[in-house]
């Protein structure tokens, strides 16, 4: 847990706000999650934590600890980040437009929340983006109710402004990377359903767009962030309105970015959010987190086999998760 904490507080040191957000505003927000981060590390040896961020009672997560070897998972689940498994904390915006965010507590599940922010009412979506390819986000990419994107670097430095016109999509995702370059990219789906592919600089810039293909307003929920199926390639998962997950498995290729799509299962329509964090359970395996339509909150551990994705949900969060609109 030591090495894990130390890891984190040095990558969230320049944690974002909103695109409205100053340098020193953002420098508060960063303090604020590392403040939460070393409570829970605190909590976790037993300590006293003087000021720990207690979540209120209908967040009570699930014990720390991981369950016996999940499929075919074994052994300590200590594994580093990676493009392939990444490892990002989670925030999340509740309807009353106040920003919390949970670390990841090593042991497949989260720290209790820490206030980060409030007056995301103008904020649409949010995405973390991993730049450099070492498993850890570098910034957020966000876009407002009117269209504008904006990046905000993981180093204290004021958002900008990427561009306008986004309000033409109705999702937007980094799933990792797509196209090959080493850099995360963005998948985003217009009015007509069609898919396109944005493949990210670096530097929070993206190019111009790619289209992927139609038929994809076929789906409610698009998720995925690394490799699900053990080839090094990102992948995504979609949910259609029969509530059946599908599996598009990555190709590493932006002109064509995915291979035919293969089913996981059916019962997923009683999930109402889909998204991944990355390798939660840190075995080395991205993985899914769904919340239920009760306001439950369950881990789907990766197996990294094309032919069965996850392993069977595990509970992180017993309730009150619908209080969010927006995860990321």
């Amino acid at each position: 847990m030591e090495n894990y904490v130390a890891k984190n507080l040095a990558k969230d040191s320049g944690a974002s706000g909103t695109s409205a957000t100053s340098g020193s505003k953002r420098s508060r927000i960063a303090a604020r999650l590392a403040a939460a981060t070393a409570a829970a590390a605190l909590l976790a040896t037993g300590a006293t934590a003087v000021a720990a961020a207690e979540p209120p009672k209908p967040f009570t997560a699930a014990a720390p600890t991981p369950s016996a070897p999940l499929l075919a998972h074994s052994g300590a689940m200590t594994s580093a980040p990676s493009p392939e498994a990444p490892q990002f904390d989670l925030f999340a915006a509740d309807r009353a437009n106040t920003l919390y965010g949970y670390i990841r507590d090593g042991g497949g599940a989260l720290s209790p929340r820490a206030k980060i922010d409030t007056g995301w009412d103008a904020i649409k979506w949010t995405t973390q983006v991993d730049h450099d390819a070492d498993g850890y986000a570098d910034g957020w990419w966000e876009w407002d109710k009117n269209g504008t994107m904006y990046y905000a670097a993981d180093d204290a430095t004021a958002p900008w402004t990427v561009g306008g016109g986004w309000n033409t999509y109705n999702l937007v995702v980094s799933p990792g990377n797509l196209g090959g370059a080493g850099a995360g990219d963005l998948l985003a789906r217009d009015g007509s359903g069609n898919l396109y592919i944005y493949l990210g600089y670096g530097t929070g810039k993206v190019a111009a767009r790619y289209k992927v293909g139609g038929g994809w307003n076929a789906y409610n929920q698009i998720a995925g962030n690394g490799d699900l199926t053990g080839d090094g390639k990102a992948d995504v998962v979609a949910r259609d309105a029969s509530g059946t997950l599908w599996l598009y498995k990555g190709t590493g290729n932006y002109k064509a970015p995915f291979e035919g799509r293969t089913k996981i299962g059916g019962g997923w329509n009683t999930y109402n959010a889909l998204f991944s964090m990355g390798d939660l359970d840190l075995d080395g395996t991205t993985d899914l987190v769904a919340r239920g339509n009760d306001g439950s909150l369950w881990r789907y551990s990766g197996t990294g086999n094309a032919a069965a994705p996850f392993a069977g949900r595990k509970n992180i969060g017993t309730s009150g998760w619908n209080t969010y609109r927006l995860f990321f």
